[in-house]
């Protein structure tokens, strides 16, 4: 009879025991490396945006530098006007001050041809409502 050997040496033992120790060690650095760089990441992702965000409030800056800048402001935002000049306030139904972006918007809807158009189809549709209607009306 011949000897058996065993499936695990002792040797393969000790590798296994070496290797679990070292992956332990190792472990918790690795961990805080991971965190670490991730940190780094997400700094230097917000130094990019605090930097956009001086570049866009360094340009506004530069807006107010121009006197012509800072007139058209005070004109839009608080109706300044110069001597001489009358200032219109639009008001709506509510009786309170229409946005004039609402006006231009709603006036530039098309050319002047088109806006005249659609009116005209308006009033020629009203009128023919208000002439059916009590024709309808009269049939027994």
């Amino acid at each position: 009879m011949s000897a058996r050997r065993a499936p695990v040496t002792g040797r393969a033992v000790i590798l296994v025991c070496v290797l679990a120790l070292l992956a332990i060690t190792l472990a918790i650095p690795v961990r805080g490396w991971l965190s670490q760089r991730s940190q780094i990441d997400r700094l230097q992702a917000e130094v990019t945006s605090t930097e956009e965000r001086v570049a866009d409030l360094s340009a506004r800056v530069a807006d107010w530098q121009d006197p012509a800048y800072v007139t058209a402001q005070a004109r839009s935002r608080l109706h300044f006007v110069f001597p001489g000049e009358v200032g219109y306030v639009v008001l709506g139904a509510d009786d309170r001050p229409v946005d004039p972006a609402e006006v231009t918007s709603s006036a530039e809807s098309g050319t002047w041809f088109d806006r005249g158009w659609s009116r005209l189809r308006a009033i020629d549709e009203s009128v023919a409502a208000s002439t059916i209607a009590p024709a309808a009306s009269a049939l027994p």
